[in-house]
């Protein structure tokens, strides 16, 4: 998604109502997995938040210029990789072995051998998760997230299947939404 993004790719920039904020303020809370301080503290009441519009209906929610959250049309909310790293709950974590760590900073979709193998790691039973959920993707021997993704199956299938892919990629470390910590009007 972010693969060739740059300044020149932003159509355009405006303050949301109140109103907005705070209907994303309550979709944050419902889909991240933070509670209201979490978010006072990423995002304070008294700033406003920007909305950033991009080529391809990509959205960046942006408070004093630095990028926190994106979303492609009407998808669900991610937390930018910067902001993961600073608050890493808040997207439940999975981790693929030391084999998928150039692909995987290369920006390709994550299979599921990478999750199921030695190294890799997925969710307990207990804590599955469903498809079409936000997850911060872990590196085998690396402390911070190395992307966000989103599942393309659930936790369990993939660990049933294990083939094809489970993690559709969406940033990734090096990416261009990485490089860019400013957004300059």
């Amino acid at each position: 998604m972010f693969k060739k993004f740059s300044q020149s790719d932003i159509s355009g920039q405006s303050i949301l109502k109140s109103s907005v904020q705070r209907s994303i303020r309550a979709n944050l809370l419902a889909q991240l997995k933070i509670d209201a301080i979490t978010l006072e503290q990423i995002w304070p009441k008294k700033e406003s938040l920007v909305l950033v519009k991009c080529r391809e209906h990509i959205s960046i929610y942006a408070v004093n210029g630095e990028p926190l959250f994106f979303q492609h049309f009407d998808g669900p909310l991610y937390p930018t990789l910067s902001l993961t790293h600073k608050y890493p709950s808040i997207l439940p974590p999975v981790k693929v072995d030391r084999g998928a760590i150039r692909f995987l900073l290369a920006g390709a979709n994550m299979m599921c051998p990478g999750f199921t193998s030695q190294g890799g790691s997925l969710p307990p039973k207990d804590s599955a998760l469903p498809a079409e959920t936000p997850v911060a993707i872990f590196a085998e021997g690396k402390e911070h997230a190395a992307a966000v993704g989103l599942t393309k199956l659930g936790t369990e299938e993939m660990k049933a299947v294990n083939k094809g892919v489970g993690v559709e990629v969406i940033t990734y470390l090096g990416d261009d939404l990485w490089g860019m910590q400013k957004i300059s009007k």
